[in-house]
């Protein structure tokens, strides 16, 4: 008897793409250079199932802080990249290197802004006052910077890969069941 497993080049695909960012994280990288901003912009705007959407970015999370160790911001982390998948669906329907541009810095700032708030707010390195959360996103300038060339750079690499796959006629890559 002889079984053949159909399995969804799309689906090959995802797992590939939550397995390579989570060993991104695991490999020496600069701070804040990781495909997971990417990934989740790319799941948003081009996973038919919203529910992969948002399952990718965060099984390349959880697998790589089961190694990494979990931490205290894990929640604004986590909720951040949930944003930004709501950001990717935001893209469908709206091509172009504009609007694609605006998200990517849109996931940069939300990332960079809710992180160093919450490590103001609940790791207790800067004093409680607006001074010192000044000096918390003054002090985190340079991974800003790291997290936008990152996603930029992640960004362009997904998206046009993509363009190189058979997508589903609506637009968005099939349903991976």
């Amino acid at each position: 008897m002889n079984h053949h497993f159909n399995v969804d080049k799309r689906v090959i695909y995802l797992l590939a793409l939550v397995g390579l960012a989570a060993i991104s994280r695991l490999i020496p990288h600069p701070p804040n250079v990781t495909p997971i901003a990417a990934m989740a912009l790319f799941g948003g705007a081009a996973f038919a199932d919203r529910r992969l959407a948002f399952l990718a970015p965060a099984a390349a999370l959880l697998l790589s802080d089961l190694l990494l160790g979990f931490h205290s911001q894990m929640w604004v982390v986590y909720g951040c990249f949930a944003v930004t998948v709501g950001l990717g669906l935001y893209l469908r329907g709206r091509p172009g290197f504009l609007a694609l541009g605006a998200v990517t810095l849109g996931s940069s700032l939300l990332f960079f802004l809710a992180t160093n708030f919450g490590v103001w707010l609940l790791d207790g390195l800067y004093a409680e006052t607006l001074e010192g959360l000044i000096s918390c996103y003054v002090a985190a300038l340079p991974f800003f910077r790291n997290s936008l060339l990152g996603n930029a750079f992640y960004v362009l690499l997904l998206f046009g890969l993509a363009g190189m796959l058979p997508i589903h006629r609506r637009g968005h890559l099939a349903h991976a069941s």
